[in-house]
């Protein structure tokens, strides 16, 4: 018997050594990583090195965080082979004062940022910068990635738990992103007034990590066919036919858009007028839209979960006193659709923005990506946008239209606008399609998200999403460039981010009514058991050796 258990163990020991598994028994398959990772790691050409920061004297919620990091890396070497190399640094083991310092401040610049951790030991406050970050290296180039992201407005624990959901995601894409060689190319369509120069250039950088970026006048180039995704970015002039029907065509022939459009022409810097009022931009898109599925309307929505805005509130010693106040012309949006493009992210600023219905569209599916909260209302144009009106008390009463949706993705094949229409003159030419392949379209309504401030001082573009009010960044950045990876991908990373760990509370109530019980259990039971299991041995034995 033994000997057969052991020639059972032995071949069961040889064939582990050329027939590798692994099980995940957990129920949302949190050890498993997604087919769209494991076919980036199977075919690495090159080692990668994950160098870790999250190390060292930790609470308790960041050791979870670390532990999961290392589970994560471990999936991805045995996956890739053991190709995938990772090791944990603390910043904090630096040699001195200033080498810790210079030490921090290099992490800073290559995209690993800190975050401060507020702790009491010992009765006493404490205060520590940690980096929940890695700096990914392959063939001679690397690239720093902060792994604490989540929607802070939800508890600590739920946004490290956010946080570990999107590890797989934000790792696979820092490795995606060093080891493509063929880089998808972006153009950000000019000629009717698009946002230009430092005003998008926060923007554009980041997707200068990723991808090829060109900037496309369109009024001149005939030919947009080249492009896997054309970004339009707040336009203020009129299409032309002409201009319109390259879009169209784009789109026919399997090119994604990225529409983000003001339909209201409103401004803070008329605010201040008590005439002001805000009139539709005239841009000859509608009729287009309307063909693929959604129409724009010409309103402003304000919600009362939005920034704030500094005015003049009163005189203070001959000098004006500033008062922040909510802003609803800026809401803050922080509900999102179940999908890979908002899935965890934090709030999203939007200024002036303005509600979205879809319409009856043969082979469009529409999926509403972006929603106001549900204390918002939509004012129909003209508008009138005063500052001095913060001074007023917003009655709720008023804002219960929503939640709006106010982005929306059109996936399918798409009807082209110039189907049974005579093509604009000169254009009569050109190899026109009435039917789209399958391709994709996202559509905002406000051309402000991809903004950045300028600092007035140094004249430097700020973060996008960075708010000079609150001295805050909201997920503008992160949200824009999920949209941009959800349209052009090919292997599909992105749907990585639908990644889910559950979180498992113990029912306090139920610990605090039955604490007495189970500790009782837990201190009796072993003892009467171990007695129980005595006397029965011993009633065994004799019965067993007494002679009879």
């Amino acid at each position: 018997m033994v000997a057969n258990a052991l020639a059972l163990a032995w071949v069961v020991n040889l064939a582990s050594q050329y027939y590798f598994f692994r099980l995940d028994l957990t129920e949302e398959k949190r050890y498993s990583i997604k087919a769209p990772t494991q076919d980036l790691l199977e075919s690495l050409d090159d080692d990668v090195f994950i160098e870790v920061f999250l190390a060292g004297d930790l609470n308790a919620g960041f050791k979870r965080l670390q532990k999961a990091i290392e589970e994560t890396l471990t999936e991805f070497r045995i996956t890739s082979n053991n190709k995938v190399h990772f090791s944990f640094t603390d910043p904090a083991s630096a040699m001195g004062e200033k080498a810790q310092r210079e030490f921090m401040n290099e992490l800073v610049s290559k995209g690993v940022n800190p975050t401060n951790v507020i702790d009491t030991k010992g009765g006493q406050r404490v205060e520590k910068l940690v980096f929940p970050g890695v700096v990914v290296s392959y063939g001679g180039f690397e690239k720093g990635v902060t792994l604490l992201k989540g929607n802070r407005a939800l508890t600590s624990d739920q946004v490290l738990n956010q946080s570990i959901e999107g590890l797989e995601y934000e790792l696979a894409n820092a490795i995606s992103q060093l080891t493509t060689l063929n880089r998808k190319r972006v153009g950000l369509l000019l000629g009717h007034g698009e946002l230009d120069g430092l005003e998008i250039a926060s923007f554009n950088n980041a997707l200068l990590d990723q991808y090829d970026v060109f900037k496309v006048d369109i009024t001149r180039k005939q030919d947009i066919g080249d492009y896997d995704l054309i970004v339009v970015s707040k336009p203020t002039q009129a299409f032309s036919e002409i201009d319109k029907l390259k879009l169209d065509q784009f789109v026919m022939r399997g090119g994604k858009l990225l529409l983000l459009l003001d339909k209201m022409d409103a401004i803070m810097d008329s605010a201040s007028r008590e005439d002001y009022l805000a009139f539709p931009y005239q841009l000859n898109l509608d009729d287009w839209l309307f063909r693929y599925g959604v129409r724009i309307n010409p309103d402003l929505v304000q919600d009362l979960l939005s920034a704030r805005y500094p005015i003049v509130t009163g005189q203070v010693g001959g000098r004006p006193q500033m008062t922040q106040l909510e802003w609803p012309f800026f809401p803050l949006i922080n509900q999102y659709a179940d999908h890979p493009v908002g899935r965890n992210l934090d709030a999203t600023l939007l200024k002036f923005v303005s509600s979205i219905d879809t319409v009856k569209a043969v082979g469009v599916k529409k999926t509403p990506l972006m929603f106001t909260s549900p204390a918002s209302r939509k004012l129909g144009a003209p508008v009138q946008v005063n500052v001095n009106d913060l001074r007023q008390q917003l009655d709720p009463a008023r804002f219960q239209s929503g939640p709006i949706p106010v982005a929306y993705l059109l996936e399918g094949q798409f009807t082209s606008l110039y189907k049974d229409r005579f093509l604009p003159a000169g254009m009569d030419t050109i190899q026109f399609l009435e039917q789209s392949v399958g391709t994709k379209i996202i559509v905002v309504a406000d051309g402000d998200i991809v903004r950045n401030d300028i600092n007035p001082r140094t004249r430097q573009p700020q973060q996008l999403g960075f708010d000079a009010v609150s001295s805050y960044t909201f997920a503008n950045q992160d949200l824009l460039l999920n949209m941009v990876s959800f349209l052009v991908e090919e292997n599909g990373l992105i749907t990585t981010r639908n990644k889910e760990v559950k979180i498992r509370p113990l029912n306090k109530t139920k610990i605090a009514e039955e604490r007495a019980f189970w500790q009782l259990i837990n201190l009796v039971m072993p003892v009467v058991l171990l007695i129980v299991y005595g006397m029965a041995r011993a009633y065994l034995r004799k019965r067993k050796y007494t002679l009879h």
